[in-house]
């Protein structure tokens, strides 16, 4: 049985079809309010302030357009014109932000149930907007007024009657910790029994039996109780030192999968209910048709085109995408995005995918937007058929910038532009000849975007097959709805699409996913345009699309960083909608906890400084044990071999003294790591030229009577390597900010990017694996190159340690 103002089914616009085809529907129950002139702006503030709103509340509610609009709306269905009471003003406002658009034919409804105080709670306000979510085709005001307890009153005797039986439930706890106990908790219990139960009155009653259960607060009630000590919040630090325990003193921080089981997004087959979303009167059945494919699985897709190298933004994109279908215990497609043939190659389809896996994610299935071809010819056709496509002859010239002229054949006969799609389809046009476009006008103003396009280019997969191929615009919708994603995740950008989305699924009536945008990850410092990477490489500032300055995921694996640190660091950002900036530090603090708990410990000069130790003892070299990872047994230990012949960094030896400086000098000794040893300089002996060639130093057991101010890193019988250390890749933050450099991000590059160096490490990490990592002590976490050799292993410096040099 219908009610009141709501219309009957067949009428609903949820029901019915566009008048104007390229007009995205959403079946509201209120026209399009202009309230820019200022009497309709008095007007509505009066409409607002009879509401209930305050004064300061009317002015912000004025700046959303929107959400003014249906308040008018509210405020005529309900005839008001003298001020509403409070409770009444709070449930209409509430009703109007929180009923989705696509279901405002409930309004007049809604509004008069809440007027006349049928619904007169927000509990039974929310059932009631479910309600009309869950029914909205076939509506039974009887079932409608027993699920959201319209007329039902709940005596005071019941209310005290629920609560003691709470209480009695819970009289030990609430014995044992008096005024301490949590009622949070119990006010849920007793709502269970009484959903419709004033919250005021049960609170009210709940204090009222606790305090006759306990009698007056004690002094020891009004003390707070102490932190337990597992709760004692410990200071971050900015970074553990070489020597430190590597184990985690604070909480781990939540995996991607994890922080994503706390985001609500719609539940699989409930596409209907979320903001935006467009019903048709196939919607129904074809959510049913959909649910009985999946079974109610999530399903994600992460859809990159293959013409290029993924980069740190794709990161968040995998980790989201791949994330959110692990943490529901669903799926998530791989899909190439390959429609453009001129610009795909085998090496980036096979880059991707190792990126993925690289990252730690399994695709469900590898599919390509090019397995769906000729579906998406058929619905093309279709589309023209229903006169919701046309071709057209505009030059691509003629259709860029932001007003370009509308289209001349427009309106052209549909046999007309059937024949002519037919003919793109069998080459009998050159490109840039005719483009197939659709009826209909995404948010940001673009008119009839294309959907079909000439290109006289082979393509990957389906050869010489092709010569029209699909646009964005047209196929990533319509793949989604083959796949039977349930959550298209994309970044925001894409939402000036998600109407169109929306509208195409709907016209060649197919089942409709739905779209979920976040914000987009920008990394300071650095460019991520495939262009301008190709611009670097040809210029020779980088060497690849995977040099270790760039912020590829390609070239991050190789400078070492582990797959788990992006993962995390990806898992901090959330998922908001807002576009974010990042210091590259962020990402390097990540990176720092993985590897100080994974990467173990070797000893490495970077700039070496030959000492020999004249009262050494004996021929032989002695074995020094090394733990892997300091604090953790469990990861074992190395030997390095101590001898006479000892090479230090050149930086920790001053020949002249200087004030705070705690390491090696002609006056001062130092300790060397691991090994119990403290040394001297006995003399300094130079080059022709009077440069330092090497030390004399003597050395004896560390004692209490000799203790050293700092202990150093040494090697002996080392062997030679070659360290390549990074620096930032551009000089400002934003280098494609004109503003900051006027001449081009090419302008702004930092010459001292990149410093190569010939080292000395120790012997244990002999036999290294390209990206295997260590951190070298003092100096920082460093991972093996695939420049490497067996002669010479080729490290790259990951990140510095972070920590104060001052002290050693």
């Amino acid at each position: 049985m219908h009610h009141g103002g709501s219309p009957e089914p067949d009428s609903q616009s949820a029901g019915g079809r566009h008048s104007t085809p390229w007009r995205p529907r959403g079946g509201a129950a209120h026209p399009s309010h202009n309230i820019n002139t200022p009497a309709r702006v008095m007007e509505v503030t009066e409409k607002l302030s009879l509401l209930g709103l305050s004064e300061q509340k009317v002015k912000e509610t004025l700046k959303n357009e929107s959400l003014t609009a249906v308040l008018s709306s509210i405020a005529d269905q309900a005839g008001i014109s003298t001020p509403v009471n409070k409770s009444v003003g709070n449930l209409l406002y509430h009703l109007a932000t929180k009923l989705p658009k696509q279901f405002h034919s409930h309004l007049p409804l809604l509004v008069e149930y809440v007027s006349d105080g049928r619904l007169d709670q927000e509990a039974k306000l929310t059932a009631a907007i479910k309600f009309v979510q869950d029914h909205n085709k076939e509506f039974n005001r009887a079932e409608f007024e027993k699920k959201c307890g319209v007329g039902v009153v709940v005596t005071q005797d019941e209310i005290e009657s629920a609560v003691a039986q709470v209480i009695k439930k819970n009289k030990d706890a609430i014995v044992k910790q008096r005024y301490q106990f949590n009622t949070g908790p119990l006010m849920g219990q007793v709502r269970a029994s009484l959903p419709w139960a004033e919250s005021r009155k049960v609170k009210e009653e709940i204090d009222l039996q606790i305090l006759t259960l306990l009698g007056p607060k004690r002094e020891e009630d009004l003390v707070k109780p102490p932190k337990s000590k597992g709760e004692k919040k410990e200071k971050k630090a900015d970074a553990v030192p070489s020597n430190a325990p590597a184990e985690q003193t604070e909480k781990r921080p939540l995996s991607m999968a994890e922080f994503l089981k706390t985001v609500n997004f719609h539940v699989p087959g409930e596409n209907y209910k979320t903001d935006g979303y467009v019903i048709t009167d196939k919607t129904n059945d074809l959510l049913k048709e959909h649910l009985k494919t999946t079974g109610g699985q999530v399903r994600t897709r992460f859809p990159p085109e293959p013409n290029g190298i993924l980069h740190i933004g794709h990161a968040k994109a995998i980790n989201i995408n791949f994330g959110y279908a692990t943490a529901n215990n669903g799926v998530c497609f791989l899909r190439y995005d390959d429609t453009n043939p001129e610009k795909e190659e085998e090496k980036f389809f096979v880059g991707i995918r190792d990126m993925v896996e690289w990252l730690g994610y399994k695709p469900y299935k590898i599919t390509h937007s090019s397995d769906y071809f000729p579906q998406l010819y058929e619905w093309a056709v279709l589309l023209v058929k229903k006169g919701l496509a046309y071709v057209c002859h505009q030059k691509p010239e003629e259709l860029r910038g932001h007003d370009p002229p509308p289209s001349p054949w427009r309106d052209r006969p549909i046999h007309e532009s059937l024949q002519l799609f037919e003919d793109m389809k069998n080459g009998k046009f050159d490109e840039g000849e005719a483009t197939l476009r659709l009826k209909t006008i995404l948010e940001e103003g673009k008119v009839d975007p294309v959907a079909y396009r000439i290109k006289y280019v082979a393509h990957h997969c389906t050869g010489d097959q092709w010569c029209i191929y699909p646009t964005y615009d047209y196929t990533h919708c319509l793949c989604d709805s083959l796949e039977h994603i349930t959550h298209s995740l994309c970044t925001k950008e894409f939402q000036a699409r998600r109407s169109s989305y929306y509208w195409l699924c709907n016209a060649v009536e197919t089942y409709c996913p739905v779209q979920w945008e976040y914000g987009r990850l920008n990394m300071n410092y650095t460019v991520v345009s495939k262009r301008k990477i190709g611009k670097l490489i040809t210029e020779g500032f980088v060497r690849d699309w995977d040099d270790p300055r760039l912020f590829t995921l390609s070239a991050l694996r190789r400078r070492g960083f582990p797959a788990e640190a992006i993962n995390n660091f990806c898992a901090t950002l959330g998922l908001t909608g807002a576009q974010i900036s990042i210091h590259p530090e962020a990402l390097e603090a990540c990176v720092r906890d993985v590897l100080n708990l994974t990467a173990s410990r070797a000893m490495a000069v970077l700039e070496p400084l030959r000492a020999v130790i004249t009262n050494y003892p004996g021929d032989r070299p002695t074995t020094v044990t090394v733990p892997n990872i300091p604090g953790n047994e469990e990861k074992g230990t190395h030997t390095v071999s101590f001898f006479k012949e000892i090479w230090i960094e050149r930086s920790d030896f001053r020949e002249k003294e200087e004030k705070g400086y705690r390491r090696l000098m002609p006056q001062q000794s130092v300790g060397l790591r691991h090994c119990g040893q403290v040394i001297s300089v006995a003399e300094v002996v130079r080059t022709s030229s009077g440069e330092v060639d090497y030390l004399k130093v003597t050395c004896e057991p560390v004692s209490d009577a000799n203790k050293p101010k700092a202990f150093i890193h040494w090697v002996a019988q080392p062997l030679k390597c070659e360290v390549r250390l990074y620096e930032k890749l551009f000089r400002h933050e934003c280098p494609e900010d004109t503003s900051v450099v006027p001449g081009g991000f090419l302008t702004d590059i930092n010459t001292n990017s990149l410093t190569v160096l010939e080292s000395l490490v120790d012997s244990s990490v002999k036999g290294a694996k390209v990206f295997d990592k260590f951190q070298f002590e003092r100096t920082g976490f460093f991972s093996v190159d695939p420049d490497s050799s067996p002669d010479c292993l080729v490290f790259n410096r990951t990140v510095g340690l972070k920590e104060d040099k001052g002290k050693n």
